[in-house]
């Protein structure tokens, strides 16, 4: 793609994960984002982090821009509504229309229960699961509450 074609693309997407603090967590979220450029060819992508990588919003958002984005789609990669969608994520959203008011920005729905969802997960479930060398051997209690003492370990 050239300069001059991507400058004339005005609609971004930003997808947003959570973070993690491994490298091969935060890396599901690039390879998504190759497969979204090749899906949606005419848009710009690019890719954010809440918290523990980067970049983070505002810097993903920033590059929307500097890309030469005049909307800016923010799509949560978020299976629901929790404190960082209604928080988090509008509280950016409003702090960022503050300072680019030329921009305009819609904060997409986490995935939630769409009905394609419910396939994703039969296919999961019945995928061959002989290979798990690739996942941890205990899962660590990453999704603690921000109030619990289990959250102090962030």
């Amino acid at each position: 793609m050239t300069q001059s074609t991507e400058h004339m693309m005005s609609t971004a997407i930003l997808l947003i994960a959570h973070g993690s603090r491994r490298a091969e967590a935060n890396a599901d979220l690039v390879r998504l984002a190759e497969a979204m450029k090749t899906r949606c060819p005419n848009e710009i992508v690019e890719i954010a982090y809440l918290e523990l990588a980067e970049p983070s919003i505002p810097q993903g958002a920033a590059r929307c821009v500097k890309r030469g984005a005049t909307e800016i789609r923010l799509l949560p990669y978020f299976l629901s509504a929790g404190t960082h969608i209604v928080e988090d994520l509008t509280g950016f959203r409003d702090e960022f229309a503050d300072q680019y008011p030329e921009v305009r920005l819609q904060l997409c729905p986490p995935l939630g229960l769409h009905p394609l969802l419910i396939d994703v997960l039969l296919n999961r479930l019945n995928e061959d699961w002989a290979d798990t060398s690739q996942l941890p051997r205990e899962w660590p209690n990453a999704h603690a509450s921000r109030t619990s003492p289990e959250a102090s370990i962030e």
